[in-house]
């Protein structure tokens, strides 16, 4: 296989990565073969992925600027993935362009190419770690140069922590990086779901059974199991609801709400922390 002049050295082009068939689903070019034949095989049991995808995004970038709207300009997105147009620092700095991001992501090309995008963009950098060790996020240089943990925070755990299983003590993670912000602070988050998908849970599965054989398991929470996330927050209205419902934006076409079935599929919501 050959390897493409933008892949890190040192990474297996061979071995799938969550991150570049994300970057797939939302029609990204920084993806290899085995992540393209990954998303197709989970695209045969649940088509509408890329539009899931693409509400996730919106509810983002909506979610972003309600912070900015708020007042609250720093943003920590952990499981931020390979930089795609509309990023957070994209659509934070646009509000305000005193805006701080810190991006974190434990895969390879994600950082590298986070790196490359935020050339010259003194206001914005990416941190090496893992959602599964929050010590290591919030002593990670970056973080320390771009964010004040005395003033409000958005953290964004957008379409991370159904990657983690329960052995991996998703909820414990976020209490240990909730515990450091003050209050004030954001919690912006999505979580994929059987709920909401407009599919049995039997064909849904075939989805999941593919993260699974790819060694990345996604874990499919229900909405009380998700609502637990945000112990110590103040879900903010509508509370946690389908990704088109929290908010949406009515344009010259119509809302958001009208959308594709499946993009109603799994949760979303805002929390602040009292």
């Amino acid at each position: 296989m050959e390897r493409p002049a933008w892949a890190p050295p040192g990474i297996d082009i061979s071995v799938p990565s969550v991150s570049r068939i994300y970057d797939y689903y939302l029609g990204g070019s920084h993806n290899f073969e085995v992540d393209r034949q990954a998303a197709r095989r989970a695209m045969e049991f649940m088509p509408g992925l890329p539009k899931i995808m693409q509400a996730n995004r919106a509810f983002m970038r909506r979610a972003v600027r309600h912070a900015v709207d708020q007042g609250i300009t720093q943003f920590l997105d952990i499981g931020s993935g390979i930089p795609t147009f509309g990023n957070v620092h994209e659509i934070a700095q646009a509000a305000d362009p005193g805006s701080r991001v810190v991006y974190v992501d434990h895969d390879p090309v994600a950082v590298a190419h986070s790196q490359a995008v935020l050339v010259g963009n003194d206001r914005a950098g990416v941190a090496a770690a893992d959602l599964r060790k929050p010590k290591d996020i919030l002593a990670a240089p970056e973080v320390g140069r771009l964010l004040d943990l005395d003033r409000p925070v958005a953290l964004l755990l957008v379409a991370v922590l159904h990657f983690l299983e329960d052995e991996d003590q998703p909820y414990a993670a976020v209490a240990e990086l909730r515990d450091a912000l003050p209050a004030g602070s954001l919690l912006i988050l999505t979580h994929a779901s059987y709920e909401g998908i407009p599919l049995t849970e039997e064909v849904a599965g075939g989805t999941v059974g593919v993260y699974r054989d790819i060694r990345s398991p996604l874990v499919m929470r229900s909405g009380p199991q998700i609502e637990r996330f945000f112990t110590g927050f103040d879900l903010l209205e509508p509370g946690l609801v389908s990704m088109p419902d929290w908010r949406p934006e009515r344009t010259a076409q119509g809302s958001e709400a009208e959308e594709d079935p499946y993009a109603f599929s799994g949760f979303a919501g805002v929390g602040r922390k009292a």
